[in-house]
This record gives structure tokens, sequence and C-alpha cells, in this order.
């Protein structure tokens, strides 16, 4: 069973996830919380597989509450959002979250993406991080970290993230770098354990961060 915690300040919205998770056989709805202050609270205790998680709440916003979440490890997150182009998104994704979906999401897609994150996969394209990037960070004037952190990685492994970051699949990479689809998967894990990184939307994150890409380069 996947255990979810639901979290969103509108009770209409919890009922409404309730509904559709309900009906799924494979999962159980652990806890229900108002604001980010009681998701915390809800995970420490309960410790589900999935915090699905809104992202502006009073008392604690779901940004925050996912970085205090994930980073004690008390369960992955999976954050909601009304834009797509919503820069608490691109924050909660920086700080832990394992991808956003937005409200208007069609229920099958809601339920694949929380079996997706509990199984360990991210679920924000790479396209669609890249154009919260190129808005949010285009105007930051350069990168935001040290280029340094991606001294660990082998030539190989900098262009395995590089086009990571571009949006291609492992089968893509392996057709432009002429590999195997396995060795490009090894290449990648290689790259996401070096770096410390959750997933490869968080990869993705820090090769703009770090100036491997710039916002508007695809």
């Amino acid at each position: 069973m996947i255990r979810v915690v639901l979290v969103d300040d509108q009770e209409l919205m919890r009922f409404g996830f309730r509904m559709v998770l309900d009906a799924q056989e494979d999962m159980d709805i652990v806890g229900e919380a108002g604001n980010g202050a009681q998701a915390v609270a809800l995970a420490e205790s309960l410790r589900p597989d999935v915090v699905l998680m809104d992202v502006r709440m009073p008392v604690l916003d779901g940004v925050e509450a996912t970085k205090q979440i994930t980073e004690a490890g008390f369960a992955k997150v999976l954050v909601m959002t009304t834009f797509d182009l919503d820069e608490y998104a691109l924050s909660a994704l920086r700080n832990g979250a394992s991808g956003f979906l937005l409200k208007d999401t069609p229920p099958a897609h809601l339920v694949s993406a929380l079996r997706s994150v509990a199984s360990g996969d991210a679920v924000v394209s790479p396209s669609v991080t890249r154009r919260l990037l190129d808005r949010f960070l285009g105007s930051a004037g350069g990168q935001l970290r040290d280029a340094a952190v991606l001294d660990v990685l082998t030539e190989r492994e900098r262009e395995v993230l590089l086009l990571m970051a571009q949006g291609l699949s492992n089968t893509e990479i392996a057709r432009k770098l002429f590999l195997s689809e396995a060795t490009v998967k090894t290449h990648v894990g290689r790259v996401l354990s070096k770096l410390d990184l959750r997933d490869r939307v968080q990869a993705v994150v820090l090769a703009y961060e770090t100036g491997l890409v710039r916002p508007g380069e695809h």
C-alpha cells in the first residue's frame, strides 16, 4: 500500500483528492493537514510514503514544509500548484520535492504521479523544469552556485548531465552519444550519486544553477 498524507488549506480540495485516491486499491490516505506546520508534524508521526502538498498555505507554506520533510527523510513530497509557471513550485523542487502537478491534473495522471514518486521517480518533466528556470533564474545575472561542484564528474558524466538538462531521455541520450541505453542509465546513476541528487529534476536545476546550462539555452 502507498500511504499518503493530503495537505491543502481548502477542505473541499482535500475532499476531491481523497475521493480519487480512496478509489485506488493500492493507496491509503493516512492523514490530512490544512497547513505546512501540521504537514510536517503528520509526516514525522505517520512516516507516509508520499505527502501531496499544496504550496500556498497559511502558518507555514508548502515550500518550507517540503524542505523540512525531505531533509528529515520523513517522506517524499509531490507538490500541487495552480499555475505551471509558479515560483513556489520551483522553490519546492529546489528544496526536495520529487515533482509538481497542476491542481486540475486529470485523476489518472495524479494517481500515476503518486505511484511514480512512491517508487522513487521524479514526475516533473525536464522541459517543464526548464521553463520554470528560464523564467525565474533568467534574471539572476549568472550562476547561483559554484561550478566547482561539478568537478567530481568525468567528462562523459558532465556530457550526460548537460543532455539531461536539455530534456533528453535516456534513449535519446544513448542515440546522441552512440551508447547503449544501459550505459546511459549507469552514467545517470553516477551523476546523481556523485552530486548527491535525488532525481533528474534536481539534476536539471543544478545544471542551471552552476551555469552548465544558461536560461534560454535549450
